[in-house]
């Protein structure tokens, strides 16, 4: 390979690094390579996801732009704190019509179910626990359209709501939905909002939830490997249509599962670390 050649595949992987790196958004993913004898990163005091020599961290969706610290520990105890930048990003607004009133002001015996649903979920988010296999690749759980990306600003039935934490996909009733990798099968329920749900546990604080299910086909403490059915799509909770919803936590923050999918692929063949 000539030297010219050898810059221009530099630059090139240095372009497609720079780019990754412009992804660090809200409600998005941020990488970095670590050095080898880092052992583990926090970031906002919370363990990051370490795979493969790379630190996967999640952005909270209503991160303010700016810079932000990661904590590196190496194998004597020594840390080393590094910074890099959250870019702001605008999310594009969605309207949708909801028939039953309930499902956007709920009564009050519906807001003492859906804190107490609320405190589950949270607890959920902040799981961190070992990773029993590998985590590529991690693969899209349903087949269909995306009907909804990640983090559109919701307006339900003309009112203001939380931004989407997750992918809507279409589906016809009944359509499998698989585990995107290895997991534990952690807490299933009906919920108000999200209907029948699945979470699923990764490993190192990817969490996984599922919604809206017609069927669960998994109970609480299951074990799963990649590409098992989980459940099937449905209209249950707060559904407009069938569909998955798929929400993805890293590090207790809620981000875009597609950001996620193209991290945790699988290397292509001859394809070397990214330069720093």
């Amino acid at each position: 390979m000539s030297n010219l050649v050898r810059v221009l595949v530099y630059c090139s992987l240095v372009g497609l690094h720079t780019l990754a790196r412009a992804q660090a958004v809200p409600g998005g993913v941020y990488t970095t390579t670590l050095p080898a004898n880092v052992v583990r990163v926090s970031y906002h005091d919370r363990p990051v996801l370490i795979v493969d020599g790379l630190a996967i961290v999640g952005i909270g969706i209503s991160t303010d732009p700016g810079d932000q610290k990661l904590t590196l520990f190496d194998q004597a105890g020594k840390t080393t704190v590094v910074s890099f930048t959250i870019f702001a990003k605008q999310y594009p607004e969605q309207r949708l019509s909801i028939a039953n009133p309930r499902m956007v002001n709920p009564n009050e015996d519906d807001l003492v179910r859906i804190r107490s649903e609320s405190t589950k979920m949270q607890a959920q988010y902040r799981r961190f626990s070992k990773v029993e296999s590998s985590l590529r690749p991690f693969l899209k759980p349903a087949q269909g359209v995306t009907s909804s990306p990640f983090g559109h600003r919701r307006i339900l039935n003309d009112q203001p709501r939380n931004p989407h934490s997750g992918l809507d996909i279409a589906a016809v009733a009944g359509a499998p939905i698989t585990a995107p990798t290895a997991a534990l099968v952690t807490l299933t329920g009906n919920f108000f909002f999200n209907g029948n749900t699945i979470f699923l546990d990764h490993g190192q604080g990817l969490i996984t939830m599922y919604c809206h299910l017609s069927e669960l086909k998994v109970d609480e403490g299951d074990t799963v490997e990649r590409g098992d059915i989980i459940g099937l799509v449905g209209a249950t909770g707060r559904a407009t249509g069938p569909h998955l919803h798929w929400s993805v936590s890293l590090n207790g923050n809620r981000v875009d599962p597609e950001q996620v999918i193209s991290v945790l692929a699988l290397p292509k063949r001859g394809q070397g670390k990214v330069p720093e």
